[in-house]
């Protein structure tokens, strides 16, 4: 169907190679031409100010889940002036006893322009968007829309 590149890359640098001391700092770059430092979590001894892993698996479940929406919302002839998320991940134990985002909660606020939709259409858009996220489908997290 399709097929996605991004490199990802790291050196050592000056750093001495130890656990405590190596340097979680690398970038990604996109086929697109956009590059994104990246670092650990500082949790894990990286550095606070690029993102972490978790925090853009966060944000690819949250952007794939509005994108989805966005094209649901256009089929429908519904007008979005603004979609606004306040994503968050949960990392916990899952069912094997390993680490890992458990559970990422969506929390969408949506401006409509003209017709807006009931509480129980929404929820049909979202439950949609949910079902035909390719992220979503990919990922065994449980995803929530709050």
């Amino acid at each position: 169907m399709s097929e996605h590149v991004v490199d990802v890359s790291w050196s050592r640098g000056e750093h001495e190679f130890t656990y405590q001391t190596y340097n979680r700092d690398h970038e990604w770059r996109f086929d697109g031409g956009v590059t994104v430092p990246g670092s650990a979590n500082p949790a894990y001894l990286g550095n606070p100010g690029p993102v972490d892993p978790e925090e853009a698996f966060i944000a690819s479940l949250s952007s794939c889940h509005m994108l989805t929406f966005l094209a649901i919302a256009a089929k429908k002839r519904l007008v979005v002036d603004a979609y606004d998320d306040h994503a968050v991940g949960v990392m916990a134990k899952n069912e094997r006893g390993r680490i890992a985002i458990t559970q990422v909660t969506l929390h969408p606020k949506i401006v409509f322009a003209g017709e807006q939709p009931d509480a129980a259409a929404l929820e049909r858009i979202h439950h949609r968007a949910h079902e035909e996220c390719f992220i979503a489908n990919s990922v065994t997290t449980e995803i929530i829309v709050a």
